[in-house]
């Protein structure tokens, strides 16, 4: 059976790293959440977004930030406990008092957040200076450094993380510039000959040998692979395009019927943030339309947009399983981390799963959604983690998202 061990990483060092290194990565993180709120703040004095589903205020998603952190760790009487913790045991007081009511987004429905009474900016800021010193001075004082004790610690990190990779993708929907060279598409190379893979059982999913799991990444589960091979790279904008020009966007064969319900839902005749002028493509960017780069990944495409390239191309989407695999084996030449990517595989439980404290993590989302696996180039290297699995609805084109492939075999 196929299996692999984790190489350091970034991402190990998050799930894995002692005391001080972990206290070292939230004030990182922390920097970079406050940075790149004050480009939102930079371009949007009001701090006003649009009521969408894809958007939160930017105000309300800094004290959600904060409040979360507090939440799981200075003000959980459970923190040492780990996931064995009880989710639902009495905290201890809020700053501000009210902040429950305000930032929990198991409580707070995503429509009445543009409604609620928020702190202007300076006094979240302080609120989160407050709240990260706090979590800092008991993370110091703890008395070991076992995973069980920073399990929330290690969660609260990599939960900011997410909300930052949210914060960049809003901004680029709205057009806000983030000029950080760190948060930028690259440029790929021409596509190298596919990895190869060797068809059988793997094992999906954490081997369970100590560091920080999210729930959903065990317990470890045996998956076959079929494909033989599956590609080097994701697929860019070079590849993607003559599929566009080819009218794949008006040719209904290659759509399923939930792709053809979502194109004409949302009347997408081309990838979003993308227009042709003339012979040439242009791209959103910053806020003003700029040349598109071919040798980029092919990026905010939805699941349904991918299997269509798929379909037009004869290929198919890789499973979770399969793209594990290549990740942990097949060394440096399988490139990932430069866009989410899609998979074949719904969004579900691996036997015997069972939910961490944060309840809402997984289990609500068990609902045929597909898996997406890597990272992007708006991912924190300390989230880039080849078990880790992300999620969204196939209609998700907002999210830095796009695909590789393998041979359909059929």
């Amino acid at each position: 059976m196929h299996h692999a061990s984790l190489p350091p990483t970034a991402a190990d060092r998050a799930r894995r790293g002692d005391r001080q290194s972990l206290a070292d990565l939230l004030r990182a993180s922390r920097a970079d959440t406050l940075a790149t709120f004050d480009a939102w703040e930079r371009a949007l004095p009001g701090l006003q977004v649009p009521r969408q589903p894809g958007l939160n205020p930017p105000l309300w998603e800094l004290g959600h930030i904060g409040w979360f952190q507090g939440w799981w760790t200075t003000r959980n009487p459970q923190r040492r406990a780990g996931a064995r913790a009880h989710p639902a045991v009495p905290r201890a007081p809020a700053d501000p008092l009210d902040a429950d009511a305000l930032y929990d987004s198991s409580r707070v429905a995503h429509p009445t957040r543009w409604s609620l009474p928020l702190p202007g900016a300076d006094a979240t800021r302080a609120q989160l200076a407050r709240q990260l010193e706090a979590t800092l001075a008991d993370l110091a004082a703890e008395p070991d450094e076992d995973d069980d004790i920073l399990y929330f610690y290690r969660l609260a990190l990599l939960h900011e993380d997410m909300h930052h990779e949210a914060a960049l993708y809003m901004a680029s929907h709205l057009g806000i510039p983030i000029t950080d060279p760190r948060w930028q598409a690259p440029r790929l190379p021409e596509p190298s000959p596919p990895c190869s893979l060797a068809p059988g059982p793997w094992r999906l999913g954490h081997p369970g040998d100590g560091g920080f799991v999210f729930d959903n990444e065990v317990p470890a589960t045996v998956a076959q692979t079929r494909a033989p091979a599956i590609d080097a790279q994701v697929v860019r904008w070079a590849e993607y395009l003559p599929f566009v020009t080819d009218g794949g966007y008006h040719e209904a064969r290659w759509w399923d019927a939930a792709g053809l319900a979502w194109k004409a839902a949302c009347g997408a005749r081309a990838p979003r943030h993308l227009r042709a002028e003339g012979s040439a493509w242009l791209q959103w960017r910053h806020g003003r339309w700029q040349p598109l780069d071919a040798a980029e990944p092919a990026c905010h495409l939805s699941c349904h947009e991918a299997l269509a390239w798929c379909r037009w191309a004869g290929r198919r989407l890789p499973t979770e399983a399969e793209w594990e695999c290549a990740a942990l084996t097949a060394g440096p030449g399988f490139r990932w981390g430069d866009v989410w990517e899609w998979t074949a595989s719904a969004f579900e439980p691996y036997p015997g799963f069972a939910a961490h404290p944060y309840r809402d993590y997984s289990a609500p989302w068990f609902d045929g959604r597909p898996v997406l696996r890597g990272a992007s180039f708006m991912t924190q290297p300390r989230m880039r983690h080849p078990r880790y699995r992300n999620f969204f609805p196939a209609e998700r084109h907002d999210v830095p998202a796009g695909f590789r492939s393998c041979p359909r075999g059929d």
